[in-house]
């Protein structure tokens, strides 16, 4: 019987020929990712996951806004460069968003 505290053994999984590497993790690369899903979801982009141009405007939003609940949390912590980011993302999605509710 194996011990309550063994963990099972986990292969490490090799990347996909041809696949690039993880970009470093960083707050600039998680909160840019939260913006390529809002451009994908205005259809400006194709899904990945169906390799079509979709428009969903609730799940558009919805990244927003959260983009917006991490800006507001992290008011004060951010650097300069990181601020500015913030604030410019912001206000390009939701003009792209309003744009795409016409």
């Amino acid at each position: 019987m194996a011990d309550q505290h063994d963990t099972p053994e986990v292969e490490n999984a090799e990347e996909p020929a041809g696949r690039p590497p993880l970009p470093a993790a960083s707050l600039k690369t998680f909160i840019s990712g939260l913006a390529g899903q809002v451009l994908i979801n205005l259809g400006l982009f194709d899904n990945p996951a169906t390799g079509r141009k979709e428009m969903n405007l609730e799940a558009a939003k919805y990244s927003i806004d959260l983009l917006q609940i991490l800006h507001d949390k992290m008011k004060g912590n951010l650097t300069e460069e990181e601020e500015k980011l913030m604030n410019v993302m912001l206000y390009d999605l939701r003009t792209r968003y309003v744009e795409a509710c016409r």
